[in-house]
């Protein structure tokens, strides 16, 4: 009986472990926080670039920033 009390309070699974289960809870909550803006983030960019009705200013960006058209201080007006 001692033991199972014993591996009851300082075992892998015990007493002792539930505030470093309380932790890591903890940090993935933070973690799940962090990737859950993320990934609204690139919905909105994705939502942004449906083939159709895709904004302009979006579409003009990625072709700059893929074909390495433009610097990061250069201000882009549209002359339309």
């Amino acid at each position: 009986m001692l033991f199972f009390g014993a591996y009851a309070v300082m075992g892998p699974n015990g007493i002792f472990a539930l505030g470093d289960y309380k932790r890591q809870i903890a940090q993935r909550d933070r973690q799940l926080n962090v990737l859950s803006a993320k990934r609204e983030t690139l919905k909105n960019r994705v939502a942004l670039l449906d083939p159709r009705h895709a904004n302009p200013d979006m579409v003009d960006e990625l072709v700059r920033k893929e074909l390495n058209v433009t610097h990061p201080d250069e201000v882009i007006v549209p002359l339309r």
